[in-house]
């Protein structure tokens, strides 16, 4: 990966876990919203606030304090579950006592470094995250009251340099994918008690294109794999576990050195929307109606510096980008027929680097 994220690696592991909420004003026209943040660049934890569907304006309210280096951020019910990018990496569970009411239960060792991305797989039986630093994916169980138990694997990648960046579970629920930067390749696992990762397939990305993240059309038949340090995105085929990657697409007009961030998939299965890091744009792209193949429509601003993660918010309508390197967060209206984004509104907050809508 380029420096854009290793300078906040080489931390220690952090002080007590505690954390301090602001009672949440609900409104009901207000969505909660959590920002994962690094706390190493200006951020304090994982912040807390609320935003409007219709007009795209945030609203902060608060900040859990307490969770150091909160990078990435996914949620399962009444629970949300983040990475520790540090060191000596870990994963901190927190209770949603209500929206925007966040209380941590614990912490546990990922055994690796730099853990920088989770998934909830088999059920949400078990949460799994991707050690970065030391090219790894853990495996913790999650306790019934959403705390995490102690891990049970702990699967290396194997070549030259492992970084592993994404860890995801296929539509079906059947099979787990594991984006590695630094070996250009997509890992294929199973999963069964108690907590052990098996692999069954691994898929070649071209050498140096550094795959960070996927993700899946709807329809489970084919995936997109964006690829940081060409500054491409692939469609793959995919079926029994296996990606057969296709040919790779520009995600940014010639310019400046460009490294994607985040790629998602419209709910609809018809538009890919990828992070341009360096060109400062979202490139959108139109998919073929099975989701085979993709075409480049536009690449609009995104208003800030160094866009790493973008989420379409539950209704569709709006999506959030944050740009770490601005402190932003901007939000977009997207068309959801023809898949435009239009500027709404722009929000300032530290070292934004992940939204949890």
């Amino acid at each position: 990966m380029a420096t854009t994220r290793r300078t906040f690696l080489g931390l220690t592991a952090a002080a007590a876990f505690t954390g301090i909420t602001p009672a949440f004003a609900g409104c009901r026209d207000q969505k909660t919203l959590y920002i994962g943040t690094y706390t190493s660049a200006g951020g304090t934890g994982i912040g807390i606030a609320q935003y409007d569907a219709a007009s795209g304006a945030i609203t902060s309210t608060g900040v859990l304090t307490g969770v150091q280096e909160p990078s990435f951020l996914i949620a399962s019910g009444r629970f949300l579950y983040a990475v520790n990018e540090q060191t000596n990496g870990g994963v901190t569970a927190i209770a949603v006592d209500a929206p925007g009411e966040l209380r941590i239960l614990n912490r546990q060792s990922t055994g690796g470094s730099a853990p920088c991305h989770l998934a909830l797989v088999a059920g949400g039986k078990y949460l799994l995250s991707a050690n970065y630093g030391s090219g790894d994916v853990a495996v913790h169980p999650v306790n019934a009251d959403g705390s995490l138990g102690a891990r049970t694997d702990l699967v290396k990648h194997i070549g030259a340099a492992p970084h592993a960046h994404q860890v995801v579970q296929d539509p079906a629920g059947e099979y787990i994918l594991s984006v590695d930067l630094g070996t250009d390749t997509v890992y294929t696992y199973t999963i069964a008690a108690p907590g052990k990762l098996t692999e069954v397939a691994q898929a070649k990305l071209e050498a140096g294109a550094g795959p960070r993240h996927l993700a899946f059309h709807p329809n489970g038949r084919y995936a997109y794999v964006a690829n940081e340090l060409d500054s491409t995105v692939v469609p793959c085929a995919y079926a029994d576990g296996r990606l057969t990657p296709g040919t790779p697409l520009q995600t940014a007009p010639a310019g400046p050195q460009n490294y994607p961030g985040e790629v998602i998939v419209s709910p609809d299965g018809n538009f890919v929307y990828v992070t341009n890091r360096g060109h400062n744009s979202i490139a959108v792209f139109a998919t073929s109606d099975d989701g085979a193949t993709l075409t480049r429509t536009t690449t609009p601003s995104t208003g800030g510096d160094w866009p790493r993660h973008c989420a379409i918010d539950p209704t569709g309508t709006l999506l959030l980008v944050s740009n770490q390197r601005s402190n932003t967060i901007t939000t977009f209206h997207r068309n959801q027929q023809t898949g435009t984004l239009t500027p709404a509104q722009s929000f300032s907050t530290p070292s934004p680097v992940c939204t949890l809508g």
